[in-house]
């Protein structure tokens, strides 16, 4: 078995961003513009305010999608006000957004990144 290094991302968050069904594809396209490598997308149904307004008082069901990006620490401003821009999430019941701080994640990283992502470091002390 060859040797195999766990890289560890410590500086990145979680941005959970649930809109209305629909929505999810024009949002991570606007997340990708914005910085973001990629997301996941997946279906939930949401409970509220906005059941209570079907018909005569019956609960309407409200699919939603939520979508998940993880991002470097540095880029989470400018993907979460991409998001809530295009998301017009400041209207009500087009949305929610929120983000996560994450002690550590691990992926696949190109080897010439973690030498890129090194050299800066020992640069930096």
């Amino acid at each position: 078995m060859p040797n195999r290094d766990v890289v560890v991302l410590t500086e990145v968050s979680l941005v959970t961003c649930i809109v209305q069904k629909g929505a999810g594809d024009a949002l991570v396209e606007a997340s990708r513009e914005a910085g973001a490598q990629g997301a996941t997308v997946y279906y939930a149904r949401g409970s509220g305010v906005r059941e209570r307004l079907g018909v005569l008082g019956v609960a309407v069901e409200a699919e939603k999608e939520v979508i998940n990006l993880v991002v470097p620490r540095d880029q989470v401003d400018r993907i979460v006000e991409t998001l809530y821009l295009k998301g017009r999430l400041d209207t009500p019941g087009m949305g929610f957004i929120y983000v996560t701080p994450l002690e550590k994640a691990a992926t696949y990283v190109p080897e010439h990144v973690v030498e890129r992502l090194a050299r800066k470091t020992r640069e930096a002390e």
